[in-house]
């Protein structure tokens, strides 16, 4: 029996330029195989996942990982907005934000979030936090195969 490697993309929406950096590095020190595309804000996040504006040759993701504050549309909006859209609904979606705010944990648990997670202040625990990311949601789960699509 062979296994069919699933090309795997992570689209990471969050506007500060130093932590999609460090985002950026961690994964890259895990070794992920997976793709890495970001955006600033929901509104970008919203282009890519419809393929507009500067986006029309995106893919879509595999996971989203999403902050909640961010300007134009934030995390919340996108969340809403992704859950309400059949095409969307079934990418998961990990919250990473800086918000430990006990409202925006249930708000975007209603909403359908798949893991909420409070940003470290330190690489090292980054780095632990996209190592568990990358063994969970890529290396162990099973994800549709969007290529059909």
């Amino acid at each position: 029996m062979t296994t069919k490697e699933i090309h795997t993309s992570i689209l990471i929406a969050d506007d500060d330029a130093d932590d999609r950096m460090l985002i950026q590095q961690a994964f890259r020190e895990c070794n992920l195989k997976s793709d890495l595309h970001f955006v600033e804000d929901g509104e970008d996040l919203m282009d890519f996942l419809y393929q507009r504006a500067g986006y029309t040759s995106a893919t879509r993701p595999s996971l989203i990982i999403l902050d909640l504050n961010m300007p134009r549309k934030n995390g919340i909006q996108a969340l809403r907005e992704i859950k309400a859209n059949e095409q969307f609904r079934q990418i998961p979606v990990v919250v990473l934000t800086t918000s430990t705010a006990e409202e925006d944990i249930l708000r975007t648990y209603d909403l359908g979030v798949s893991s909420y997670i409070s940003k470290p202040f330190d690489f090292n625990t980054l780095l632990d936090i996209t190592n568990t990311i990358k063994k969970y949601w890529i290396d162990t789960v099973s994800l549709p195969d969007d290529s059909t699509r």
